[in-house]
């Protein structure tokens, strides 16, 4: 019994001390407060336009560099179509989501074609942000031309320009891109606005897929049915109504869409009117930001941004 006492107090020490070791553990491996954590995130971020071809398009693409520039932490790459087609767009889409998107900058050919990969796109966490036209699909902000009262300022100026030259009545042709198209289809429809209640016809709407070439042919033909007036819904359309007027020799008054190099040589030629210059730079660059905010978990304001248009004549170029 003698013994039992100086061992009983050894295990009572030994208790103590592996106690007093369990109470610092949690303070060794304590988890970082939000403080701590890193804030230097890169995010993985994709434009995806409707085609390579158009200015418009190149220019959306300087405007996220810009901002991309500035943010300092944004993997960015711009992926698009040759040409303007729902499946090949919905390839990049699906592309972009296996290449770890963590948010897309989209400019949807067609509303609808494209929501099952949005959908998808989605479910993987990716956040959508659409620039120039949206898809029919629910998406963080969508920056864009008012393209319906953009579209009705074309007919406007192209009303006036008519008027002026005495001209009261006539067939009035239009080149757009194609039926689905958002963006273009509501230009038209501002379009056709402008001319109701006036005597004039506007004739059926013809559809070039943007492509300058086959809008040329277009607006060559209702240059023979004796049109007086041709709208270009898009760049493209609208070189070809330029191009179209300026081989055929005739008065006729063409008002288009887009601001390109082109486009600006053929007003100041005098073989189109005016131009209705969108803003393409701002989409890219406030787009990237949304995104970047919206990643970080930062409020991104309004639902829908007008970018803004402005009418491009012969004396301001």
């Amino acid at each position: 019994m003698k013994h039992r006492l100086p061992v009983l107090l050894l295990c009572v020490v030994m208790v103590i001390s592996l106690m007093a070791g369990c109470g610092t553990k949690p303070a060794e491996q304590s988890t970082p407060t939000p403080a701590e954590e890193p804030t230097d995130k890169n995010y993985k971020i994709y434009l995806i336009t409707m085609d390579q071809m158009d200015q418009h398009w190149v220019t959306v693409d300087k405007g996220c560099k810009k901002a991309v520039e500035e943010l300092g932490n944004i993997d960015y790459q711009w992926l698009a179509p040759d040409v303007k087609d729902d499946a090949k767009q919905i390839e990049c889409i699906n592309n972009a989501v296996a290449g770890g998107a963590d948010a897309i900058l989209l400019a949807a050919n067609g509303p609808v074609a494209v929501q099952s990969a949005l959908e998808e796109a989605q479910a993987a966490g990716v956040t959508i942000v659409y620039v120039d036209s949206a898809a029919d699909f629910p998406a963080v902000q969508t920056l864009a031309t008012d393209n319906k009262a953009a579209g009705k300022t074309a007919g406007e100026e192209l009303l006036g320009a008519l008027e002026a030259a005495a001209i009261k009545e006539g067939k009035i042709g239009i080149v757009n891109v194609n039926a689905a198209t958002a963006s273009t289809v509501a230009r038209e429809a501002g379009f056709r606005e402008a001319f109701e209640g006036s005597k004039f016809e506007i004739l059926e709407t013809q559809y070039g897929e943007g492509d300058a070439a086959k809008s040329k042919d277009i607006a060559a033909n209702y240059i023979t049915q004796g049109c007086v007036g041709i709208f270009g819904a898009n760049e493209g359309s609208t070189v070809g109504t330029g191009n179209a007027i300026r081989e055929s020799g005739e008065k006729v008054i063409g008002v288009g869409f887009d601001k390109s190099d082109t486009i600006l040589s053929l007003i100041k030629e005098g073989h189109l009117l005016a131009t209705m210059s969108q803003n393409p730079d701002v989409m890219g660059y406030e787009g990237m930001k949304t995104a970047a905010k919206a990643l970080a978990g930062e409020a991104t304001g309004a639902d829908y941004v007008d970018t803004g248009v402005s009418v491009i004549k012969q004396g301001d170029i």
